[in-house]
């Protein structure tokens, strides 16, 4: 199986380098230093204009996934401003104050993201069962899982996302994040593939990590040997 990149990115830079890239899909942010909040207007306007896929993260807030009936609404505009750059999803979570999924919540954006491709966000790796997840989020109308396992990173979660894949039967995608680098590619694909692996590209510069085209380009070319 040929596996395909989406890139996560927080500015215009990013932006470029994942045209010159050629990443496969995007998602985009803004504030990565924190997991990534909702992006700005401009942003969503001008990855309208290129030609790659983009999910739009849906997060009002840092900290904590457990949002209110105000946070409900700010993510309904932002769904909606997504919908107004005709972008190709968008990516969510929320979870409740006992660390499980909350589904009342998660259904109410689901119903409100329609024509829109859906992914359940890392909020999943905050709960006490990962690989229960995968059934709830089916049942919820998500297309896509973002996930590292419940660890830190997607190697150290390896062997949960494996399960969770073959949980998943074909029926939601279960895409690999967090910490994957040109030099764990080949153990994320060893003995399981999957179709998307998710990246943030980047490299340190000046003291500041920004997406990388050439990161890019080298993670695409290892994914697809």
């Amino acid at each position: 199986m040929i596996s395909k990149l989406e890139v996560c990115i927080d500015s215009i830079s990013g932006l470029e380098a994942c045209i010159k890239g050629k990443a496969d899909r995007i998602e985009l942010c803004s504030s990565l230093e924190c997991g990534g909040l909702t992006p700005s207007d401009e942003l969503m306007k001008l990855a309208s204009e290129a030609n790659i896929p983009s999910r739009v993260m849906i997060r009002p807030k840092k900290g904590s996934f457990v949002y209110s009936p105000e946070d409900l609404n700010q993510m309904f505009d932002d769904i909606d401003k997504a919908r107004s750059y005709n972008l190709d999803g968008v990516v969510f979570g929320a979870t409740l104050l006992n660390g499980e999924l909350d589904q009342v919540f998660l259904d109410e954006l689901i119903s409100h993201s329609y024509g829109f491709k859906k992914t359940l966000h890392r909020a999943v790796d905050t709960i006490p069962n990962t690989i229960e997840a995968v059934e709830v989020a089916i049942n919820l109308g998500f297309d896509t899982i973002l996930s590292s396992g419940g660890f830190q990173t997607a190697v150290e979660g390896l062997a949960v996302l494996k399960v969770m894949k073959k949980r998943a039967s074909g029926r939601i995608e279960i895409m690999p994040g967090s910490g994957i680098n040109l030099q764990n590619i080949g153990e994320i694909l060893s003995d399981c593939d999957f179709a998307w692996l998710h990246s943030s590209c980047s490299i340190l510069r000046q003291g500041n990590k920004i997406t990388d085209t050439q990161t890019i380009k080298d993670i695409k070319n290892a994914i697809n040997l």
